[in-house]
């Protein structure tokens, strides 16, 4: 069964669920996990794509936007080359973390072994509501109340 996870960072704006996902995004990567980042549009992934290509300080993680390709060769080659996927469609792999940045709880989460999601003040409401959802369907919850994580 698909474990989720909330980590909820002391931070007030949505920018440092963004810069969380990415050290997130190195901590899976680091272990082996594939990584999926949905997002609610094209706007919001151009937006962690831009970071991803230098935070944390000079890091890379290794990347790519997989909706939105215009050619379905193009497509699957950027999906094996790249072990982090950025889309606001469907997923590109089933297995591995699912960091659901989107505004939803996306149909697709029960096919990831793991799902992340991230808690600042301004997002509390939304991720409350997907807490509930998780929690009602019976998936094992667990919470991480992260303090200094930006050092």
């Amino acid at each position: 069964m698909t474990r989720v996870d909330f980590y909820q960072l002391p931070d007030k704006d949505l920018e440092a669920s963004l810069r969380f996902t990415c050290r997130l995004c190195l901590k899976a990567l680091s272990s082996g996990l594939v990584v999926h980042v949905r997002v609610d549009d094209q706007r919001q992934a151009t937006v962690i794509d831009e970071l991803m290509w230098d935070y944390p300080k000079h890091r890379l993680v290794p990347h790519a936007i997989i909706d939105g390709l215009e050619q379905v060769g193009s497509q699957e080659s950027v999906r094996d080359q790249h072990p982090v996927h950025i889309g606001w469609q469907g997923p590109s792999h089933d297995t591995g973390l699912l960091i659901n940045l989107g505004s939803d709880v996306p149909s697709f989460f029960g096919r990831f072994d793991r799902v992340a999601e991230i808690i600042v003040d301004e997002s509390k409401a939304l991720r409350r509501e997907h807490y509930k959802f998780y929690r009602q369907r019976g998936y094992p919850l667990h919470h991480h109340a992260l303090e200094d994580w930006d050092q």
